[in-house]
């Protein structure tokens, strides 16, 4: 995060204690702690207090102090703190006076204290109330507190503002590529002043590319945009999972010395969207291969590391995705950075409620809203746009953003212009999932045009967020995620995007290119089956999908009551842990050959074995129409002798054989899967089963074996060092293995993990959707026979870190990790 690190040495207390806001406030009592921080993570989950929609985890008010100098680097400066990001509605003290208010839990905001601070030499002291009594005011989980980084800024009176640098690249050839900025400059001063502005363009080597520079002079008061080109020559391209960095630096000169330098990162791509061809980046036709993410990081809450999302982008990545879509809300700052590093897309979305509520509880189905539900709806028309441009200043220069997505499924709210879809309603006909609007084009604007226009209509609210975004940013596409499309193309929603996204809607694609040729069509939340993939493959027009999801997240756990403590539709689980839906698209978005074994008794699986001994569907074509629950599938060898197993493997190979304890039972070919799976019946007979796949003169296997009994446990570390830092962790996975020792993966015991050396330990978790063991422990019961410790460092040193269980008399293996500074 840019800006002086303001995350050391906070103050907390969870409740109302006594003038928290004040100086003289006698606050040693309280909990000392380093930001980014989410409290209600480290609670146990509670079914009696807790609400399925944020996943049974608390809420509450707390507060947080700070204390600081007036340092001589302050005076006749501007003194600005940025906050990434407070779960929820915080109010932003100053040596005791309210100098803020900000109720959006994702938004930044930028908190001046200039006017506040007291006199060189003396103490100050920030304090933010944070009000998360609402606790249930979200479909998914939150999180409570300052769970985002503080950065403090000290900018002279004749500034660059935060956020006040716009880089564009509107011409990219590959011998060379135009850089446009666009420099705020802002002159506090009584007087007028003049400055230079030299701007620099260092390349991916950190050699400097390109230089300009400019004069101007500021009347007292004033602001004025500055623009600045540079031509860098061969440029190095921005590409996905490719990503070349450039770094700008502008400095402000006065009489000859330097008074601020603003620096940041670009990146020099090009994209289009073509409502016929599909998607160009860089001037490749390029499939989007997407998943949405929510903010949480399972075990970690929202207050989550660096390196937590690097392990799980990079999962992501192997499995071939290019594009996140960050699910319903902006993300952080430190996101975004890493994001631009490894070369993902990002659609950033800003809000998943605009003039009406959404009910929590019923997620979609809106029944009802009451205190504890009430979500940022109540503040939307007061705050929308300050947080909306906050967000897009703040971000606009990310090369990874591709699109701006204003909302998310918010016709549900509107639900006057539904009806006329004809999929609703007392003459209701049809599943809006699977078919065709029931109502042609022409009935459903016919009726639309007959409905009484409100004060806040849905195209009315769509066009001024539409409108606050390009004020900032014309660069990239404003899209929304449309739940029912064919009633938002003619209510006007849509005519206000740049592309219309379709959430789960694949089954109108024609419709909708045939209806609306012009406008773009993709689809911004889908299932994670072959069968959407499919869709886009058929279609040109469509330029890729985002899956829901890419990751477990904590909440939205409306499928299935307690213990089920989150929503369990991502390719990885709650612990980054890879589900079968991740290797099916694996073997889809690669060009790699990859295959994955799976098994399960006959009678639980979704086939029948026909007359002539084949396996076919019990739902006969039920695979065009699964959604978002993968089916019940093991990932071991382990059954009654005898029993017939169907065996099914994911993958690209154009074909696989099967072996048992090396017998070839038979090679099939994928052309023979219209559901892209390969399946073999086999009877049950104990000892290593195998796959072998073949693609384009490579080979690839996969194996199972039949497992006897736990023997030991196995502990392997991502790495072997970390940083005293709030972004640096170790994940330590342990897999539970047999004496020879092949991984189990239908047996489970509890362990406890020990940590030699002086650690902060973050928690623990196995991945399962219905664990409710409290994240915040050494103890953990394990789910496919693994778990997951994460550990960050606090003092230089050496870690050692076992897991012991009393029922197994081997003792595991150890890591060994070393801290620095």
């Amino acid at each position: 995060m840019r800006g002086i690190p303001f995350i050391q040495d906070w103050k907390f207390m969870l409740g109302e204690p006594e003038a928290p806001h004040l100086l003289a406030t006698d606050d040693s009592s309280w909990r000392t702690l380093s930001l980014p921080h989410d409290w209600s993570v480290e609670f146990p989950f509670d079914q009696e207090k807790g609400e399925a929609c944020t996943g049974y985890l608390p809420g509450g008010i707390g507060w947080y102090r700070k204390r600081f100098m007036t340092t001589p680097e302050m005076d006749q400066s501007k003194v600005i703190i940025n906050f990434d990001g407070i779960y929820n509605r915080a109010s932003i003290y100053c040596n005791g006076e309210l100098v803020s208010f900000h109720p959006y839990g994702y938004s930044p905001c930028l908190v001046d204290v200039t006017d506040y601070l007291n006199d060189i030499g003396e103490e100050n002291i920030i304090a933010v109330k944070v009000d998360h009594s609402r606790y249930a005011d979200s479909r998914w989980y939150t999180g409570s507190g300052i769970y985002r980084k503080v950065a403090l800024h000290i900018v002279p009176k004749l500034h660059i503002p935060v956020w006040g640098t716009y880089y564009t690249t509107p011409v990219v050839s590959d011998s060379s590529a135009l850089v446009q900025g666009r420099i705020t400059l802002q002159n506090d001063e009584a007087v007028s002043k003049q400055a230079e502005i030299i701007g620099k363009i260092f390349g991916p080597d950190n050699q400097l590319v390109a230089k300009q520079v400019k004069t101007c002079s500021l009347a007292a008061n004033q602001s004025e945009e500055l623009s600045l080109e540079w031509t860098i020559p061969n440029p190095q391209r921005w590409e996905i999972h490719a990503a070349k960095l450039y770094r700008v630096s502008v400095e402000v000169v006065t009489s000859g010395r330097i008074i601020q330098t603003v620096e940041d990162t670009i990146g020099i791509r090009e994209f289009r969207f073509d409502p016929d061809k599909g998607f160009f980046f860089n001037g490749r036709n390029t499939l989007i291969k997407g998943v949405n993410l929510h903010h949480d990081g399972g075990l970690v809450g929202a207050a989550v590391p660096l390196d937590v999302w690097r392990r799980r982008l990079e999962k992501l990545k192997e499995c071939g995705c290019n594009a996140i879509r960050t699910a319903h809300n902006p993300a952080s700052e430190d996101f975004l950075d890493l994001c631009d590093e490894m070369g993902f897309l990002v659609q950033e979305e800003f809000f998943d409620e605009w003039d009406n509520p959404k009910d929590k509880r019923s997620n979609g189905g809106e029944q009802k809203v009451d205190y504890i539900t009430r979500g940022h709806a109540e503040y939307f028309r007061e705050y929308a746009k300050q947080d909306l441009q906050n967000t897009v200043l703040r971000d606009r220069n990310h090369p990874c953003i591709f699109q701006w997505s204003i909302g998310n499924e918010i016709e549900w709210t509107y639900p006057k212009y539904n009806e006329a879809t004809g999929y609703f309603g007392m003459n209701a006909s049809g599943n809006y999932f699977w078919t065709l609007p029931p109502n042609g084009k022409d009935k459903i604007r016919e009726i639309i045009q007959q409905l009484p226009r409100d004060a806040y209509d849905i195209d009315k609210t769509a066009r001024l967020l539409t409108r606050w975004t390009k004020e900032l940013d014309t660069t990239r596409p404003v899209t929304a995620n449309c739940i029912l499309p064919s009633a938002s193309y003619e209510s006007g929603f849509i005519d206000e995007l740049d592309i219309a996204g379709y959430s789960y809607r694949r089954v109108i694609y024609d419709y909708g290119h045939h209806h609306y040729p012009d406008k773009p069509i993709m689809g911004t939340e889908n299932v994670a089956q072959w069968h959407e993939w499919k869709a886009v493959l058929e279609r040109e027009y469509i330029p890729g999908i985002f899956l829901w999801t890419g990751i477990d997240h904590i909440g939205e756990a409306i499928q299935k009551p307690w213990p089920r403590k989150g929503s369990n539709l991502g390719l990885l689980d709650f612990a980054g842990f890879e589900k079968p839906s991740y290797h099916m698209f694996k073997s889809l978005w690669n060009e790699e050959p990859h295959l994955h074994l799976a098994t399960q008794v006959l009678e639980k699986s979704l086939y029948r074995l026909d007359e002539s001994g084949e396996l076919v569907e019990k739902n006969p074509g039920g695979w065009q129409q699964r959604v978002w629950f993968w089916h019940d599938v093991n990932s071991h060898w382990n059954y009654r002798d005898g029993e017939i197993v169907v065996v099914e493997v994911y993958s690209n190979c154009e074909e696989v054989s099967l072996y048992l304890n090396d017998s070839l039972l038979a090679t099939k070919r994928l052309e023979q899967f219209e559901d892209h799976i390969y399946k073999w019946a086999v009877p049950y007979g104990a000892g290593e089963l195998k796959a072998i796949g073949r693609q384009g003169g490579k080979v690839v296997d996969s194996k199972l074996y039949t497992v006897g009994p736990v023997h030991s446990i196995k502990l392997l570390a991502d790495k072997d060092t970390i940083r005293i830092d709030s972004d640096s962790v170790v994940h330590v996975t342990v897999q539970l293995v047999d004496a020879k020792g092949h991984a189990i993966t239908n047996q489970n015991v509890e362990l406890e993990f020990e940590v030699e050396g002086e650690c902060r330990i973050l928690g623990v978790d196995n991945g399962s959707s219905d664990n409710v063991q409290p994240y915040q422990s050494t103890r953990l019961m394990t789910e496919l026979g693994r778990g997951l410790l994460i550990v960050q460092g606090s003092v230089p040193g050496n870690l050692m870190i076992r897991a012991v269980c009393t029922h197994i008399h081997s003792v595991s293996n150890t890591c060994n990790v070393s801290v620095i500074e």
